[in-house]
C-alpha cells in the first residue's frame, strides 16, 4: 500500500520545500494539498466536522504554487490538490495550471476535485450553490478538451472554448482525477462520469460504498481495474490500514498537523511503521 500525506500548508506552518523533501527521503509517496482561496469572516455555513473553524482554514498556501516548489526539489513523490474546488476558477486558467505542474513534475500530479462546503466563498466566486456539481463537471468537460492532442472545441452549459493550441500537454493526456466527497448516487455518478476514483474523507464506512460506486462504475462502462478508491485525511492505526487493504485499496493519504518544522517532522516519525 502506498502511504501518502496531506497537510494544510500555511504562512505558518512548514514549508513545502522542507516537508517534500522530507516526505521524499523517507519513502512517502505523495503530497496532497486543500485549497481555500479565503474566508468570509461573516460566515453562516458550519465547519463539517464540528464546533469552531480551524485557524488553517483562512491561511492556506495556493496549492498550485506550493507543489509546484514541491515539484522542483523531489523527483519521485507524487503530487496532488485534495481538493480542489474547481467551480471557483476560471476553467481555461486552471486547465493551464494543471497541465503546467503535471509537464513540470513529469506526470505526478493527481487532481483531487471537490465541490465545497464555504457557500460564503462560493458566492465570491459568482458560484450558484445549487448549481456547483453541474458547473464543475462542465468545467472538467472544457478542460479535458483543451487537454486534447489536437484543438478541439467544448461547448457547455455554463462555458465554451474555441478549438485551441493549448501547451503544454499533461504527460498521460490527462492527470488523474479523483472525486472527493460523502457517498451517494450524486457523487458516484459524476465518478463514473468524468473522474478515475474516489477519495473519501476519512474512509469510513467503505465496506459498504465500494460495492455500490462499483456497480455505477461498471453500469458506466468503465473497466473495474481503472477504478481507484483513495481514502483521504486518515489518521492511521494498523487494524485501519488492514482493513483498507483487504478492501484492495492499494493508496492511503494519511493527515498531517498543520504546523511547524518539529511537530511535522515528530509525526512522520510515528507513521514511519506504516511504510
Amino acid at each position: 500500500m502506498r502511504i501518502a500525506t496531506t497537510i494544510f500548508l500555511t504562512d505558518e506552518t512548514i514549508t513545502p520545500v522542507r516537508i517534500a523533501r522530507e516526505l521524499e527521503e523517507r519513502g512517502f509517496a505523495g503530497l496532497y494539498l486543500p485549497e481555500h482561496t479565503h474566508i468570509p469572516v461573516s460566515r453562516e455555513s458550519p465547519y463539517p466536522a464540528g464546533g469552531e473553524l480551524p485557524r488553517e482554514y483562512g491561511r492556506t498556501l495556493d496549492p498550485f504554487v506550493a507543489l509546484g516548489q514541491a515539484a522542483a526539489v523531489t523527483e519521485r513523490l507524487a503530487l496532488g490538490t485534495g481538493i480542489t474546488l474547481v467551480a471557483q476558477h476560471d476553467p481555461i486558467d486552471l486547465a493551464k495550471q494543471i497541465a503546467t505542474l503535471d509537464h513540470l513534475s513529469q506526470g505526478r500530479f493527481t487532481l483531487g476535485v471537490g465541490f465545497g462546503w464555504n457557500k460564503e466563498e462560493a458566492a465570491d466566486h459568482g458560484v450558484s450553490w445549487a448549481t456547483r456539481r453541474a458547473l464543475t463537471r462542465d468545467r472538467m468537460g472544457l478542460m479535458r478538451a483543451l487537454w486534447s492532442p489536437e484543438p478541439t472545441a467544448y461547448e457547455g452549459e455554463f462555458a465554451s472554448v474555441q478549438a485551441s493550441q493549448a501547451h503544454p500537454k499533461p504527460v498521460g493526456g490527462a492527470p488523474r482525477v479523483l472525486v472527493g466527497g460523502a457517498a451517494g448516487p450524486k457523487l458516484f455518478a459524476d465518478i463514473a462520469g468524468y473522474a478515475d476514483g474516489w477519495l473519501p474523507i476519512g474512509g469510513r464506512g467503505l465496506g459498504e460504498s465500494i460495492p455500490a460506486l462499483r456497480e455505477v462504475w461498471e453500469a458506466a462502462g468503465r473497466d473495474p481495474k481503472d477504478l481507484h478508491i483513495v481514502p483521504y485525511a486518515v489518521l492511521p492505526s494498523p487494524g485501519k490500514l488492514e482493513h483498507y487493504a483487504a478492501l484492495g485499496i492499494e493508496e492511503v493519504v494519511l493527515q498531517l498537523p498543520p504546523a511547524g518544522e518539529a511537530d511535522v517532522l515528530r509525526t512522520l516519525d510515528t507513521y514511519a511503521p506504516y511504510l
